[in-house]
């Protein structure tokens, strides 16, 4: 960075061409617009696909917008299909367009087939560049094509078996070539598996790899069709890329945006998602107004509302968390979903009392007044069993109308434990502590 700022951009070269593309996408990625342009500036043009393979998108996005089509296309050419595809799909239809017209015929056609799945679909993962065998050749005759080939794609653990239609019949294990009999069948020795279908969501993607320990595993089309593959460095990526999604929205964010990105962009994202707040914000004030007299009369009440409305909200969040990470795993759905409700009911009843005493406790003692630890004991009750069921309810309801639980869960949980707990809690001691 000192050479950059003393402008010794020869320096600035060297120490670039020092580093692993994954290391300049984060020294980019870490800097403001201006240096980081000067940084591309030097940048060796024959490292551009190396380095924006690995940036994150937003970075990405904005730097091959100010690229020529065929600057974008050349660096197309330079990495695998469905890094390719990545690459274009944030950018406008138009420009995609003029990027595919100055591919050649067989880079084109490659991208394209990623192109026609969702990002977020084994299809939109895949890899084309695979190879197939037929299951009637011998061993012998695979080694032999393989040398002929010359190179063997990265990451290429089993060789796609197929039959005359293309149809994927099963794969087998490269280590076995060096120590099976080469005068054997490839048939004798391959192993069946159907392949992931090119539709399937990614979470489904990474749920086969992680139980069953793949490096890479074949994508088929609804005949069975043998499409390319995916591999093991993309399902980490997509790992990666749900975590950082989980964690972003739970703030009503998107992943993968650009740090340094301008202040305007990044105030128009957000502002949606703070005015929702406030309108949540102002219906648990709503709630707090009806029982303005109430509080006027008795100032404990007042004291004491930061307590229902944290615990409910924290026990809400517990319940919310468990159930979304059990959605996008996989591991929670119809079959199961009334037993998960049933047990956070009970964990939020049992959770209720033993708090419900705490704060009846140390309410009466405060305010010497057993009135007032009455109603405090009772609204934490009431508020934590809500928010264990609507913990529950609303992401698996989020997740039938199609909605991310993860970006609107919290939004609507927060609510529901405010009203509920003030609305509890204030009209308990309406009832209990005004006189009739």
């Amino acid at each position: 960075m000192d050479a950059l700022y003393d402008e010794d951009f020869e320096r600035v070269r060297s120490a670039l061409g020092e580093l692993h593309p994954a290391e300049i996408a984060d020294l980019l990625e870490s800097l403001p617009l201006e240096p980081r342009e000067r940084i591309w500036e030097q940048l060796a043009p024959e490292r551009y696909a190396e380095v924006l393979a690995e940036v994150e998108s937003g970075v990405r996005t904005a730097r091959l917008e100010q690229m020529q089509p065929v600057e974008v296309a050349a660096v197309a050419s330079d990495v695998d299909p469905d890094d390719a595809a990545d690459m274009l799909q944030d950018l406008p239809e138009p420009f995609i367009e003029e990027v595919l017209q100055a591919l050649d015929a067989q880079n084109r056609q490659r991208i394209e087939q990623v192109l026609q799945y969702d990002e977020d679909t084994a299809g939109g993962l895949m890899n084309t560049d695979v190879i197939t065998i037929r299951p009637d050749v011998t061993l012998g005759t695979v080694v032999r094509y393989l040398r002929w080939r010359g190179e063997i794609p990265v990451l290429t653990n089993r060789l796609m078996v197929v039959d005359r239609e293309n149809r994927l019949v099963g794969v087998l294990r490269l280590a076995l070539l060096l120590i099976a009999d080469e005068d054997s069948k490839v048939e004798d020795h391959m192993e069946l598996f159907p392949g992931l279908n090119a539709r399937a969501p990614v979470s489904d993607v990474v749920t086969v790899f992680e139980q069953r320990d793949f490096i890479s595993a074949p994508v088929v089309d609804d005949e069975g069709k043998l499409l390319g593959r995916i591999t093991i460095d993309d399902v980490v990526d997509q790992i990666e890329k749900q975590a950082e999604r989980s964690m972003m929205h739970m703030a009503g964010l998107e992943e993968g945006r650009d740090l340094f990105e301008s202040v305007i962009s990044t105030a128009r994202r957000r502002t949606p998602w703070l005015g929702v707040n406030l309108a949540t914000a102002l219906l648990a004030s709503w709630v707090i107004g009806l029982f303005e007299a109430t509080l006027q009369q008795v100032v404990a009440l007042a004291i004491l509302m930061p307590v229902v409305a944290s615990m409910g909200g924290i026990a809400g969040s517990q319940t919310l968390t468990v159930v979304t990470r059990g959605l996008a795993l996989g591991q929670v759905g119809s079959n199961n979903a009334r037993d998960l409700l049933m047990k956070e009911l009970r964990v939020g009843i049992v959770s209720s009392v033993i708090w419900a005493l705490v704060v009846a406790l140390v309410a009466g003692l405060w305010f010497a007044d057993p009135a007032i630890g009455l109603v405090g004991g009772c609204a934490i009750i009431v508020n934590l069993v809500v928010a264990a069921v609507a913990g529950a309810i609303i992401p698996l309801s989020l997740k039938q109308l199609g909605v991310d639980p993860a970006l609107a869960g919290g939004v609507l949980l927060t609510t529901v434990t405010d009203v509920i707990g003030f609305m509890a809690f204030l009209g308990l001691g309406t009832v209990l502590l005004l006189p009739a």
